[in-house]
């Protein structure tokens, strides 16, 4: 008996193409985002395209102080989208039956840098920080005691994976039957310490991303928050989206560029379709990681090239910004958005139209693009620093 598949209910999504599934939807096929824009906030005397998320924040005074960061802020805001179908499909479901799962790579590392700096003016930390801010479990910490979870709370920190795992984890949670619900995705908020990291690996472009274009010259890198609902399907879930099928693989290529040749994503994707049952011609849109670096976007024009000739990719990453642990699950997003859009929009590829003549091309999907036939399965991909690939297939129930 093949087990039960796993449905991933309408999510939360805060970014800088907007709030909330409808205005991300809306924004994302018109190819207009207002959170893109320049700001010298996190690298002074340098302007940088940085994709911001503009959700009004709640006040963090019921917070523990160990858990009040802007992270998770952010992450609260953004669940309050899907509360209360939580609450509504919570009401039999024992609180030792739910999961949170959250990816991030960035936590508290803002209220960090902020108390560092007033230590060095003053020799001792602020009153408002504790070190536990910076913990990577303290989103999912903080969202399960918001919502009285006492079953599987745990956070994934892999870097650009991270909540494309989550997502991983908690369909695994509920193959297994320990847990009936579980809320899994990925937060991570712009800090100056990432943008100067990102900076220091000469990854980060001054102007707007254009990934797989000959002029590409790095990342923007963008903050976001995007949560889904996961159960198992039951009979009344027809035509719903389904995380069908999925793929993870470590290579341990590079610390921080990819294996040119791509073998471990072509693992992830392989094992990907091989869970869902399809084949690649089964795939109607694929979502590409598209950091628009170098060594991403050459590894990335190949196996897409090789494993789905002609079928329509875009990367997103010009409309979110590389939003690092929050972007395997942000794209899931938009890769669900797709899927259930009535008009069969396809998202936009934004780039200057010139293509690199080292590297395959790919259909990049151009502005008003409609899908005939309507796309049923999808998939998107993530790949990490440090070898580890991930690739999420979705498919309508």
């Amino acid at each position: 008996m093949s087990p039960s598949p796993i449905i991933l209910l309408p999510p939360a999504v805060s970014c800088a193409l907007g709030d909330g599934r409808e205005n991300v939807r809306e924004a994302l096929f018109s190819g207009r985002s207002p959170g893109m824009r320049y700001s010298e906030g996190y690298s002074p005397g340098r302007k940088l395209m940085l994709g911001h998320v503009d959700t009004p924040l709640p006040p963090l005074d019921g917070l523990p102080l160990s858990q009040r960061t802007r992270n998770n802020a952010l992450l609260l805001a953004t669940f309050a989208q899907i509360e209360s179908s939580f609450r509504e499909l919570t009401r039999d479901i024992p609180a030792h039956r739910i999961a949170v799962i959250i990816g991030t790579s960035t936590s508290g590392i803002a209220e960090c840098e902020a108390a560092v700096r007033f230590h060095h003016r003053e020799k001792r930390f602020p009153e408002n920080f504790h070190y536990s801010q910076e913990e990577l479990g303290s989103p999912a910490r903080a969202l399960a005691e918001h919502i009285g979870c006492t079953g599987p709370v745990y956070g994934i920190s892999t870097a650009c994976t991270s909540s494309a795992k989550a997502l991983i984890s908690g369909a695994r949670l509920l193959r297994a039957n320990l847990v009936d619900l579980v809320i899994a995705g990925g937060v991570d908020t712009l800090a100056s310490f990432t943008v100067a990291g990102f900076s220091s690996l000469e990854a980060v472009s001054d102007a707007p991303c254009l990934p797989f274009s000959a002029n590409r010259s790095g990342i923007n890198i963008g903050e976001a928050a995007a949560l889904f609902l996961m159960r198992r399907k039951t009979g009344k879930d027809e035509n719903a989206v389904t995380l069908a099928g999925w793929g993870e693989t470590s290579d341990g290529h590079h610390i921080s560029a990819p294996d040119p040749e791509g073998v471990g994503a072509v693992s992830a994707i392989l094992a990907a379709l091989a869970r869902a049952g399809c084949s690649s011609a089964d795939i109607g849109y694929v979502n590409v990681h598209g950091t628009a670096t170098h060594h991403n976007d050459a590894m990335e024009s190949r196996v897409v090239s090789r494993l789905f000739p002609g079928c329509p990719v875009s990367g997103t990453k010009p409309m979110t910004g590389h939003t690092l642990g929050a972007a395997g699950a942000l794209e899931a997003v938009l890769t669900w958005l797709t899927l259930t859009d009535d008009d069969r929009r396809l998202p936009p590829h934004l780039w200057d139209g010139i293509q690199d003549q080292d590297n395959p091309p790919l259909a990049l999907v151009a502005p008003n693009t409609r899908a005939c036939p309507p796309v049923r399965a999808a998939l998107s991909t993530s790949f990490a620093f440090g070898g580890s690939n991930a690739a999420l297939l979705l498919k309508i129930a």
